[in-house]
């Protein structure tokens, strides 16, 4: 489960923030020598770490490395942007525009949605051009060409023209209604379209983007499969999506409510890890379902969005007492203000980082621990990690690991599968 830095989903359908979790693999995958002998935790996590040649572990970290950056780029872009729209009077503009095509408020919140999505979506081109498509084959890592990439874009940017659109329509039409407290109801709204878009997504999103295929080789499906069963996930068939078309990345998800429940793994996982490995990850991944961490996710960002409404009722109102006649912004109700909203929103996640991070690794390790009980596979999971830390830096600094880590580090992980291993041989033979 991938922690982004998702406070206020609608104003993120637009600017979304690197994942510190991503990154670009080597071209492919080498072969490792599995250390053996070693019982001792601590040495056999070293043995492990040291299989990687120094050059491809200061690859790792150099693209890793970047994505700190490119989280305070993302930030600062979000912020430009928001500021440009307001202090040019670019988004009353918009507003202005919306008002005369149409009389009905909402649609008029809608219609600016349209605007502000292609306007922002311009002026971002250049950053995630860079960052999704120059810096990932810089590093090995893309398979697509220019314009499969671009169309890609170009169809997501469709989906969040959308999804903004009808986000803002009912948001703008409930601070309408609820001037006073439209700071709660803003909250109440906000979880629940959350709530619809972990539903939703992997039903109606994913498979606009890529091609899902029954896993009919029954040497990898029945246990998987197997392991389904085994924790009661009502799950009669694996799915295989066509990712390799776009990245080396290796995914795999559980997702679903009772009889939707849909077990998928990508074709680089098949093509790139043996069966135990396999195992493994579809563990994890089980593991996220099994233990509810949609809903413990939801949870947690539900308190970010009331805690952010809150923050927001205070200093946006007070920003307007100052500059709203400046900017042609009358209050909340006024679509013109959505660019400070969502300014105050993108701050708030950008300073709570550390925060969401760790909520997310936690939930991952938890994820971790699970697997390797279900899977049983210590040397296949510490294999997995290696394999992850191709485009994950693997050792770092443990204020580096709290403030950028979404996900535990390769070597907490490694060091995690060494003491399930070391837990499970004989009293006196660990050395």
């Amino acid at each position: 489960m991938s922690v982004r830095l998702l406070i206020f989903v609608i104003a993120l359908a637009c600017f979304s923030e690197t994942s510190s979790a991503q990154g670009a693999p080597s071209p492919s995958p080498r072969p490792v020598a599995i250390p053996t002998g070693i019982t001792d935790p601590a040495a056999a996590t070293r043995a492990w770490l040291d299989t990687i040649p120094p050059d491809e572990k200061a690859r790792s970290d150099a693209y890793f490395e970047g994505g700190y950056w490119l989280i305070l780029w993302n930030f600062l872009l979000t912020a430009a942007i928001a500021l440009l729209i307001l202090t040019t009077r670019l988004s009353t503009r918009i507003r202005d525009v919306a008002a005369r095509l149409t009389r009905f408020r909402p649609i008029q919140a809608g219609i600016y949605a349209i605007g502000f999505a292609l306007i922002t979506g311009i002026l971002s081109f250049p950053l995630n051009f860079y960052e999704g498509f120059v810096r990932e084959h810089q590093y090995g890592m893309s398979n697509q060409i220019f314009w499969a990439w671009f169309s890609e874009s170009l169809n997501a940017l469709e989906i969040a023209v959308v999804i903004l659109a009808i986000s803002l329509a009912i948001l703008y039409r409930i601070f309408q209604a609820t001037e006073r407290t439209w700071w709660m109801w803003g909250t109440v709204f906000g979880i629940i379209l959350i709530t619809i878009g972990n539903i939703a997504a992997p039903v109606l999103i994913e498979p606009i983007f890529n091609k899902y295929t029954p896993l009919t080789d029954p040497k990898i499906r029945d246990p998987i499969l197997d392991l389904a069963r085994a924790n009661q996930i009502p799950a009669t068939q694996v799915f295989v999506v066509d990712q390799s078309r776009q990245t080396k990345r290796v995914s795999a998800n559980v997702s679903g409510l009772a009889g939707t429940t849909r077990i998928a793994l990508n074709d680089n996982l098949l093509n790139q890890c043996t069966l135990p490995e396999i195992r493994e990850v579809m563990a994890h991944e089980m593991g996220h379902y099994v233990l509810n961490h949609g809903a413990k996710g939801t949870a947690f960002l539900s308190i970010f969005i009331f805690v952010g409404f809150g923050l927001a009722a205070i200093i946006f109102n007070r920003v307007i007492g100052k500059r709203g006649s400046a900017w042609g912004v009358t209050g909340i109700a006024d679509p013109a203000g959505f660019p400070l909203l969502m300014l105050i929103f993108a701050t708030y996640g950008f300073v709570l980082t550390p925060i969401s991070n760790t909520i997310g690794r936690n939930i991952e390790r938890e994820a971790d621990a699970f697997a390797i009980n279900a899977a049983r596979e210590p040397d296949a999971a510490a294999m997995v990690a290696l394999k992850l830390g191709k485009y994950r830096k693997l050792e770092p600094s443990p204020l580096e690991e709290f403030i950028f880590f979404d996900h535990p580090s390769g070597r907490s992980r490694i060091r995690m599968a060494m003491d399930w291993k070391a837990a499970q041989l004989p009293c006196g033979e660990v050395k």
